[in-house]
């Protein structure tokens, strides 16, 4: 499992005090204001203290203590900030994208292997799994009745298909 994982990315300055706009990639500014500190790579090699964090319609503003001003917060543009998962707190039964993708898509009543996630889309109303079963790809809605069970530690998605998801004709 990887230790730092994807907060979101820096879009723009905001204001001249040092503050970001930032998109999230998370599930939202609770996520974000429990954490003291994000990161500016996967590895956790350079890390800024966050300060405070706002939403501001569908983004976040951001102030982290190592940037006093808008010049600084300038070399920021494009960046994607990283948390450290040891850091947050995520409710028992959920977890992160990052531990599904990889993961096996097993049908509960069969054991059928139906592929691998290779990606997570999401539009609006609930996360869809991209399973790639070699060249072919089948999306899945991530809902209550077509999701049985999530193993992240065996690698594991456990569903119940519904009608002609996997059906060739």
């Amino acid at each position: 499992m990887k230790k730092y994982l994807e907060l979101g990315k820096v879009n723009n300055t905001h204001g001249l005090k040092g503050e970001v706009k930032f998109e999230m990639w998370c599930d939202g500014i609770d996520y974000v204001r429990q954490l003291s500190r994000v990161y500016l790579d996967d590895s956790g090699a350079k890390s800024l203290t966050l300060v405070s964090a706002r939403p501001q319609k569908n983004i976040a503003i951001l102030k982290f203590g190592e940037i006093p001003s808008i010049n600084e917060a300038e070399e920021l543009k494009g960046k994607v900030l990283y948390c450290d998962r040891d850091e947050a707190q995520i409710d028992d039964d959920a977890f992160y994208i990052a531990d599904i993708i990889g993961c096996r898509v097993i049908d509960d009543e069969t054991g059928e292997d139906y592929g691998e996630i290779c990606d997570v889309l999401n539009y609006g109303s609930c996360d869809i799994y991209d399973v790639k079963n070699g060249k072919k790809h089948t999306l899945i809605p991530a809902i209550p009745d077509v999701i049985v069970a999530v193993d992240t530690d065996g690698g594991l998605v456990y569903i119940t298909p519904m009608k002609g998801l996997f059906d060739e004709d």
